[in-house]
């Protein structure tokens, strides 16, 4: 990630953690490992959705940042601090300035326009989708930096295939893209999978 991001010695990372339920641990985690492949600054802002709207400074910083990290846990959660707000606005900026956007697990399903939420329609229980069939993925509006794909995540590790190929059904036009364990995707530019 590092590598992809290009950094320059004065150029910093920030992670945000605003997906997981334990930010400080997560925030040290990635830190650490990133702290191994580059001597940049690392920083995180762990946003309230008041403060993805009023934090000016913090909206600033992620704004320029050269490489921004989301963390696993909650897309749901994450979306609901980031959708219609500044930061999501300066997450956009600087997308287009040329930052590198990167995440794991709930960071990597954001990604997408069309996000999957995790929820299978008319069901309560874990064991969800048992069956492939049109109309019963939940999906909600994702960050939208790749909007010809759809991107499920723990995909081999967690069974994933039937609820990526029940996504398929509703959107025949799009790339579904399944990442596992220790995978990823690199999207250079405006080309996407």
């Amino acid at each position: 990630m590092v590598e992809t991001a290009k950094m320059k010695p004065g150029d910093y990372i920030v992670v945000l953690p605003m997906a997981t339920s334990i930010p400080e641990e997560s925030v040290a985690y990635i830190s650490g490992q990133l702290s191994v492949a580059c001597n940049n600054k690392i920083t995180s802002f762990n946003f309230t959705r008041a403060q993805a709207d009023n934090q000016q400074g913090w909206i600033d910083s992620v704004k320029n940042a050269r490489f921004i990290f989301i963390t696993g846990g909650d897309q749901n959660k994450f979306m609901n601090v980031v959708r219609g707000t500044k930061l999501y606005e300066a997450l956009h900026q600087a997308f287009r300035n040329g930052s590198t956007i990167a995440g794991t697990s709930a960071g990597a399903a954001v990604m997408s326009q069309i996000m999957i939420t995790g929820e299978e329609k008319g069901k309560s229980d874990k064991d969800s989708f048992r069956e492939i069939k049109s109309n019963s993925v939940v999906t909600s509006s994702g960050m939208g930096f790749l909007t010809s794909a759809i991107v499920d995540q723990h995909f081999i590790i967690r069974s994933r295939y039937n609820r990526l190929l029940s996504a398929l059904a509703d959107h025949p036009d799009k790339t579904l893209i399944g990442i596992d364990e220790a995978t990823a995707i690199i999207v250079t530019g405006k080309r996407q999978p």
